[in-house]
């Protein structure tokens, strides 16, 4: 899949896996192997933003992917995330889609909320909220009939 379709059809909470299509270099090669997997990696799609002007700059679509967590004893210390514009060449896949019945946490209501977690069922959810700091939070719960989640390729809601 394209950048776009991703932009386009891949639900908030997808794994997404992107590849620029080379293979990977050997691991004695550790420079090489760095730059591949900079290039080669996966994540869960947290953001959506539709193109936008700043001042006489139009700033391309682009969606967010949540790479990692770092950090030790239970506390995160650094998060990782990766924006691709949806002129990337690099190619997308669908990995796996937010189950059905789970619930999004979006860090607020409207376009500019990110996905801050993907809990398994509205009591998970709400047990995350109560220990962390989001007091705007909107839950989604994820149901079947969201053409965004019916099929692994996506398509138009």
């Amino acid at each position: 899949m394209s950048a776009r379709s991703i932009f386009d059809h891949a639900p908030l909470g997808a794994t997404i896996q992107f590849s620029d299509g080379t293979p990977r270099p050997p691991a004695r090669f550790r420079n090489k192997l760095a730059a591949w997997e900079s290039r080669n990696s996966r994540g869960r799609l947290t953001r959506k933003q539709n193109e936008k002007c700043v001042g006489n700059t139009v700033l391309p679509a682009n969606f967010t992917l949540h790479e990692a967590d770092h950090g030790g004893g239970g506390v995160v210390v650094l998060r990782v995330y990766r924006t691709f514009s949806v002129d990337s060449e690099l190619t997308f896949r669908v990995i796996e889609q937010p189950a059905i019945g789970s619930v999004r946490v979006f860090s607020r209501a409207g376009e500019s909320g990110e996905l801050v977690y993907l809990a398994c069922d509205r009591e998970d959810a709400e047990t995350w909220l109560k220990s962390h700091g989001y007091p705007d939070a909107v839950l989604d719960e994820v149901v079947g009939d969201d053409p965004a989640t019916a099929s692994s390729e996506g398509r138009a809601a």
